[in-house]
């Protein structure tokens, strides 16, 4: 694929001072390209152990190192996670870019039973200290919203705050957006999703991370990535699929329809290490590069 001359621009909330080092940050989690390969690895919380022990899932999902592990052996752009596992882990993977995701919720409660609320842990200025005082690579923060749920305006303001406060201090925010709640009757409805997008932009967010529409077909993937204008939108993996469906999924949805690189969890840490680094490289050619499907399948570890 032909290289492009990629303009970066800092949005008006960023103040003067801070500009070059938001461009810096983006571009880090970027490599340049505008593109992002976002490694997600705040379901340890989010999903609790259901991810990472059980049948299929190799012994080495089960320590919270295995996500380090892969995060420092791969071509990530950046390695989300929570602000307690980075501090335990970060001095040993120093390298990594962290995206530090700013809060969280168990599934222990179902949405049945009450609809999802999910408060920040930390503020922007305490990973702002955290950053400055463990010299580690903090380029983002990372919030989710859950758009239907009847305590959507608190998660709502909360996430204005947050893009307002990384903006000011020159870090790149990232919104996780789902609509969720007992209001909601189709989370992967494309019209939904899309709406979704909508809010991330009014949010002023630089990236939005969404779930793929369950009708996966072009008018879809083009209202959902249409709506978003500049700012970039990153599909949430999903479920556990097959290796090359999954890079061809990917290709699709970057190179053709115009989403703004890969958000990926078990898809990639459901794997033994070597496998995970291997599968984590040939996305990484896919989003970055542009390689086919075909051609990355070279990086894959042979069974």
């Amino acid at each position: 694929m032909m290289k492009q001359n990629i303009i970066f621009e800092a949005p008006a909330d960023v103040p003067a001072n801070k500009r070059s080092q938001y461009l810096k940050n983006l571009r880090l989690l970027t490599k340049g390209t505008g593109r992002l390969f976002l490694f997600a690895g705040d379901q340890r919380v989010e999903h609790l152990n259901d991810d990472f022990y059980g049948p299929g899932i190799p012994v080495d999902d089960a320590d919270p190192e295995h996500l380090f592990r892969i995060a420092a052996s791969s071509r990530i752009g950046g390695f989300a996670t929570q602000l307690g596992l980075i501090a335990r882990y970060g001095n040993t993977y120093s390298k990594v870019p962290y995206i530090v995701k700013l809060n969280s919720k168990t599934n222990i409660i179902s949405e049945s039973e009450e609809d999802p609320y999910s408060a920040a842990w930390f503020d922007v200025r305490e990973v702002v200290a955290f950053a400055k005082q463990s010299a580690l690579q903090i380029p983002a923060v990372g919030y989710t919203v859950y758009l239907g749920s009847k305590f959507e305006a608190a998660m709502l303001r909360e996430a204005a705050q947050i893009v307002w406060q990384a903006h000011q201090a020159g870090l790149v925010a990232i919104l996780w957006i789902y609509p969720r709640g007992r209001a909601v009757t189709n989370k992967y409805d494309p019209h939904l999703i899309a709406g979704a997008v909508n809010v991330g932009t009014a949010l002023g967010a630089d990236f939005i991370k969404v779930n793929r529409p369950n009708a996966g077909s072009a008018e879809a993937l083009t209202e959902v990535i249409s709506s978003a204008g500049k700012t970039r939108v990153l599909f949430a993996g999903g479920a556990a699929v097959d290796s090359s469906e999954l890079l061809a999924s990917i290709y699709l949805q970057v190179h053709r329809f115009g989403a703004a690189g890969a958000a990926l969890g078990r898809n990639i840490h459901q794997h033994p290490l070597k496998e995970a680094i291997a599968l984590a490289n040939a996305v990484a050619a896919v989003v970055y590069e542009g390689q086919s499907p075909e051609a990355v399948r070279r990086f894959l570890v042979k069974n």
